[in-house]
């Protein structure tokens, strides 16, 4: 019954430590995104610019791309017509779970 116990407990405290660790959409975004595409979405830091990026917070932008492709994106990161890695994957620092709740984050700074 003991044994049982310890079991229980450790079980339910992993499962507690999984879930308090992952970040929210938010705080992922403001983390690992921000830098380049800015908090808006509008891609409109120095860092963006360079790059060229995208205006996120425009409905004809959004609607050109689908959340699996977004998704596809944030995990395996993007490339430009060069070939040359313009956003770093994010697969082996976000969980599936993460990498999840960013597209309808996306999805949200459509203006």
């Amino acid at each position: 019954m003991k044994l049982l116990s310890i079991t229980l407990l450790l079980g339910s405290a992993l499962s507690l430590a999984g879930t308090a660790s992952a970040a929210t959409a938010q705080e992922n975004w403001d983390l690992h995104c921000a830098k380049c595409h800015a908090a808006d979405g509008s891609g409109s830091t120095k860092t963006g610019q360079k790059l060229k990026l995208k205006d996120y917070s425009k409905a004809e932008l959004q609607s050109a791309f689908t959340d699996d492709q977004a998704l596809a994106a944030i995990r395996d990161g993007v490339k430009n017509e060069a070939g040359k890695m313009t956003m770093n994957p994010y697969a082996e620092k976000l969980t599936v779970e993460e990498m999840q709740a960013l597209v309808p984050f996306v999805r949200s700074l459509k203006k």
